[in-house]
Formats: C-alpha cells, sequence, structure tokens
C-alpha cells in the first residue's frame, strides 16, 4: 500500500510540476527595421562650398550655374555659352578633420567621379594640378590641409538647353596607393 502511495504521490508531483512550468507557444512575427543616412554639418570629413555657383543643403552638394541659382549674382547672366570652355577653380574644398584631438595625423584617399562628357574636375589649381583635369580622379587629403576642387566645363557643340550631372564623391581612410 505505501509503494502504491508514494507512485500516486509521485504522480501528482509531476503533474503539478509539469502543469505549474511555464506555458510554451510558437509566435512568429515579421520585423522591418531601416535606417536614414542623414546629413551633419559637424563632420569630420567636409565639402565646403567656395563659390556662389556651388551651394551645400541636406547632405548634398549642388553646382549651379544658372538664373535659377539662389546666389545668381544681380546683373549676372543666365548661364554658359555654347562652343566655349570654362574653367572654374576652387568651386569647393575636401577637409579632413579626422581625429582632430590626436596628436597623430590620418590622411584620407578621396575619389570623385563625374558622369558628364562635358564636365572635368581638377584637385590644386588649374596651372599646377594635384590631380586631374579628367572625368576620374583621386587623391590624398592631409588633416588640416583642405584640397580645393575646381571643374571644366566643356560646351563644345553643345545646344542650347539645361543640362544636368552627377558627380559622386568618395573617401575611405588612408592615402591614396600610387
Amino acid at each position: 500500500m505505501n509503494k502504491l502511495f508514494g507512485l500516486a504521490l509521485l504522480m501528482v508531483g509531476m503533474l503539478l510540476a509539469v502543469g505549474a512550468g511555464a506555458n510554451f507557444r510558437y509566435y512568429s512575427a515579421d520585423r522591418q527595421a531601416s535606417f536614414d543616412v542623414v546629413s551633419d554639418d559637424n563632420e569630420l570629413i567636409d565639402l565646403t562650398a567656395l563659390q556662389p555657383y556651388v551651394t551645400y543643403d541636406a547632405g548634398k552638394l549642388y553646382v549651379d550655374i544658372s538664373q535659377y541659382n539662389p546666389n545668381h549674382p544681380t546683373g549676372g547672366g543666365n548661364g554658359m555659352s555654347p562652343n566655349t570652355t570654362y574653367v572654374f577653380e576652387e568651386m569647393f574644398q575636401v577637409s579632413n578633420e579626422l581625429w582632430e584631438n590626436n596628436e597623430t595625423s590620418y590622411p584620407i584617399c578621396v575619389t570623385i567621379k563625374t558622369q558628364h562628357d562635358g564636365v572635368l574636375v581638377f584637385a590644386g589649381t588649374y596651372d599646377s594640378p594635384i590631380a586631374g583635369p579628367a572625368h576620374n580622379i583621386q587623391f590624398t587629403v592631409e588633416h588640416g590641409d583642405p584640397v580645393p576642387i575646381g571643374m571644366i566645363f566643356d560646351n563644345t557643340n553643345s545646344t542650347l538647353g539645361q543640362y544636368q550631372f552627377q558627380m559622386s564623391i568618395e573617401a575611405i581612410a588612408g592615402a591614396c596607393e600610387q
């Protein structure tokens, strides 16, 4: 009898242990994750407009040589002439302010690419460029030593109208490989 009572007590104990345990159920849910890359006017790699033809807004650099430019000079023209070539030095500059509180200088390698046959870029001055003029240039920017970027617009055989182009600027840590 004691064995039966012990066995019954063991069964009741097991039922209590299982019944009082956690309730495991399978739950399934779809989740989405997203992020935005937004402009930061205090970034450590900086693009600074140097001429009124260039503006920087919402993380984008705009080059606008037209009457619609918000910085259009009073009495200025409406754009560029056909069958001409224009050279604009120091349109904007690229600076490297990485690790500014560290005593070590860390260079960055900057690559600029234009995607228009009539637009070339160069780093430094036109008479003594560091890189370019070309559609794709690459140059090293040292800490505290900004590099000015110039642009050449070749309007040979261009017809009247508006032209748009895209330019990409990429910076990576380290000096450019030569």
